[in-house]
């Protein structure tokens, strides 16, 4: 529900009418909202098990219509539902639909009733009180500085939260509990989740219950692995696909020393750090080979970036399985990693900066 997060980008797909009486076991929702007749509005959708909004669709509601009807495609999946204005698209509704669920919602964008869901209904008030922070965040996001960030932003944001959080906190068996924690994220998912009813993590969000006990898995995973990612310790070996989708490994790239870029085209200084890579793998390319470890991705996205920065080394695409980032227990953009001839780990740099460089230079004097 935070602003830019169901911001749509682009406008795509064409309005669905068609009754909801007639979706059968398909979950449905009818809107009737004021805006519709004078803004344009966008519908955006997707499972609630797409955590990374692959599938998303998006509805434009053209100004004038009075009338609009979303229906789900499967009759078996929970989605998640968002209706933004694009004059001021951080006003939005969050609604959750389950299979066969007719849902009505009434009213403005400011000021919306919903009918036929209790938990969309109980979470509408939610919403509406936090409108006063996310409007507060808005007009500081003009006037952003460092020292507002942090002592009025961030501040702004976790009152917001915490608005939110305090539900979770009072309802441990409600399903909205679940729902909201996805929303809220961060240290609240940590905090709250554990305090969650079995019922509730096996409900209808159970998909979102399965995503954070991933998280808590890996969570584990890069705890035991930070230990063993020390400067002096072997190199976990590994191998991922290259920009041909052939398999490269780390192990084949013996007797030279080898540096482990973690970056994605994402990252703003992963990206500010490739001309100085540029010169450096010049510089001493005889004695080091780059191997460029693109995370979180898509593979054209990767690819684009690629050759979009002409970057000269090897690359391969870091896809979950395995996951080098959490072998390598990285959780921060860019960072490098020296392994030297023999599979020893030499140097681990996180951050963009000279510090690296000076390294360099210092190893190959």
């Amino acid at each position: 529900m935070l602003m830019k997060k169901h911001i749509f980008t682009m406008l795509a797909g064409a309005a669905l009418f068609c009754s909801c009486q007639h979706a059968g076991h398909k979950g449905c929702i009818d809107l009737a909202l004021d805006d519709m007749k004078n803004d344009t509005l966008l519908v955006g959708s997707y499972l609630i098990s797409d955590l990374n909004q692959e599938n998303l669709t998006i509805d434009t509601l053209l100004p004038g219509q009075t009338a609009y009807t979303h229906v789900a495609e499967t009759d078996s999946n929970v989605y998640k539902v968002s209706i933004a204005s694009t004059d001021e698209a951080y006003k939005n509704i969050v609604l959750a639909l389950l299979p066969g669920e007719h849902i009505k919602v009434t009213g403005s964008i400011d000021d919306w009733q919903v009918e036929g869901s209790k938990l969309n209904a109980t979470y509408a008030p939610i919403q509406k009180a936090c409108r006063p922070y996310i409007t507060k965040m808005i007009s500081l996001e003009e006037k952003m500085t460092d020292s507002i960030y942090r002592n009025e932003y961030l501040p702004t944001w976790h009152q917001m939260d915490s608005l939110q959080a305090d539900y979770v906190r009072q309802h441990p068996d409600d399903d909205l509990s679940l729902f909201i924690l996805a929303e809220i994220k961060g240290k609240w998912v940590e905090e709250l989740y554990p305090t969650l009813t079995e019922k509730v993590k096996k409900g209808p969000f159970a998909p979102i219950a399965q995503a954070f006990e991933e998280v808590f898995r890996k969570s584990r995973i890069f705890d035991e692995n930070k230990k063993k990612i020390m400067e002096g310790n072997e190199a976990p070996d590994f191998t991922l696909n290259d920009l041909q989708g052939q398999p490269l490994s780390l192990s084949s790239l013996r007797g030279k020393y080898v540096v482990l870029d973690f970056w994605g085209s994402w990252c703003g200084s992963c990206i500010a750090d490739f001309p100085d890579m540029k010169k450096y793998y010049e510089k001493y390319k005889d004695r080091i080979e780059i191997l460029g470890i693109d995370c979180y991705d898509k593979e054209e996205t990767w690819k684009a970036a690629v050759e979009e920065h002409k970057t000269p080394w090897l690359h391969v695409r870091n896809a979950d399985d395995p996951d080098v980032s959490l072998l390598y227990a990285v959780n921060a953009y860019p960072t490098k990693i020296v392994i030297t001839p023999e599979g020893k780990i030499a140097k681990i740099v996180v951050g963009e900066g000279p510090d690296f460089y000076k390294y360099l230079d210092e190893l190959f004097k």
